[in-house]
């Protein structure tokens, strides 16, 4: 898996992956245009869409649902180091759900990728390369 983002001046990135794109921005009273969502809010965005997919799965194996998933992530800013923390996943199906079938759809929700590498955080290198550096 691959995204490669590109600096569009002042603090709007292009963001894209496969054929896609998307803007990422800040707020107004951050120095942005408001014109896309800032890095925390695509994260949560990514876990809530993972955990939507996961969820809408379930629901459409076993016949209960087709459509009218929602799904709310909701975080803390947390200091030192400064990060995102207490994270709560809410998941709304459209349908009555059993007991049997709330716990399946919360064992599917626990399958989500971005769910299961937040628990398991992943090593993170970061490697700097320079123009002036691949010239010499």
């Amino acid at each position: 898996m691959e995204v490669i983002v590109d600096h569009l001046g002042s603090v709007q990135f292009e963001v894209k992956a496969r054929h896609h794109t998307i803007v990422c921005d800040q707020p107004m009273e951050n120095g942005g245009f408001d014109e896309g969502m800032t890095p925390p809010e695509l994260m949560l965005a990514s876990l809530a869409s993972c955990a939507g997919f996961y969820a809408a799965q379930y629901l459409r194996k076993f016949k209960l649902a087709e459509q009218g998933t929602r799904v709310r992530v909701t975080a803390e800013k947390l200091k030192e180091p400064p990060r995102l923390g207490d994270f709560t996943i809410s998941v709304e199906v459209p349908v009555e759900l059993n007991e049997l079938h709330r716990q399946g759809v919360e064992r599917a929700v626990h399958h989500c990728l971005i769910h299961n590498t937040l628990l398991h955080p992943p090593v993170i290198r970061t490697e700097i390369k320079s123009e002036a550096m691949s010239n010499v």
